[in-house]
């Protein structure tokens, strides 16, 4: 297997990793953290799908993809912290005013995972935040030990991950998910 992580510029691809199995399916898109509350719970399917589509057709899009040489096999949430709902986030500190970007869901297909790409996509968010000019990457994963967590929720990352991926602990917050804490884990990339 081979794994190549490039920019989620292809809506379709984008669907068939984190669209609903069924169009009229209400599912979050990647959207929660993305837009405000409002606008995300007013948006039906199509209009979640169709706004989805025009992210992918930004300049940034709207984080990356992981491909099995053509099959799209995860997705990486990565964007301007300022540009999310983690700007105004009170349960996740700001450590400073750099103007960070921040690495908030992780996804891998089933039949797909165990196989290292969860590693591949935080590298590659990196390194798209990196050509897109970020002076640090953060993430907000969960600290959960060795505790087995449920795959629904685990959207967010391990620490764990993140501590392989070079990045350290930056600091604590008062969001929990899944019944785990969840730290603010930052990557230098100056």
């Amino acid at each position: 297997m081979t794994i190549a992580v490039r920019p989620a510029s292809v809506f379709e691809d984008v669907r068939a990793v984190i669209g609903p199995k069924s169009p009229t399916a209400n599912v979050c898109f990647c959207l929660s953290y993305r837009i405000p509350s409002k606008l995300n719970n007013s948006l039906g399917p199509p209009e979640r799908a169709a706004y989805v589509a025009d992210l992918c057709q930004a300049d940034p899009p709207p984080g990356v993809l992981a491909y099995d040489d053509s099959e799209p096999v995860g997705w990486a949430a990565v964007a301007p912290r300022a540009s999310t709902t983690f700007a105004r986030n009170r349960k996740i500190p700001h450590v400073d005013d750099l103007p960070v970007w921040s690495l908030w869901c992780i996804r891998v297909r089933p039949g797909h995972r165990k196989q290292g790409i969860s590693h591949a996509l935080i590298e590659g968010a990196v390194a798209f935040a990196r050509a897109h000019g970020a002076p640090a990457v953060e993430a907000y994963p969960l600290d959960n030990g060795d505790a087995r967590v449920d795959l629904t929720m685990a959207y967010a990352g391990l620490r764990k991950n993140f501590e392989r991926a070079g990045f350290t602990y930056a600091a604590g917050t008062t969001s929990v998910l899944a019944g785990h804490p969840r730290v603010l884990m930052r990557l230098d990339l100056r």
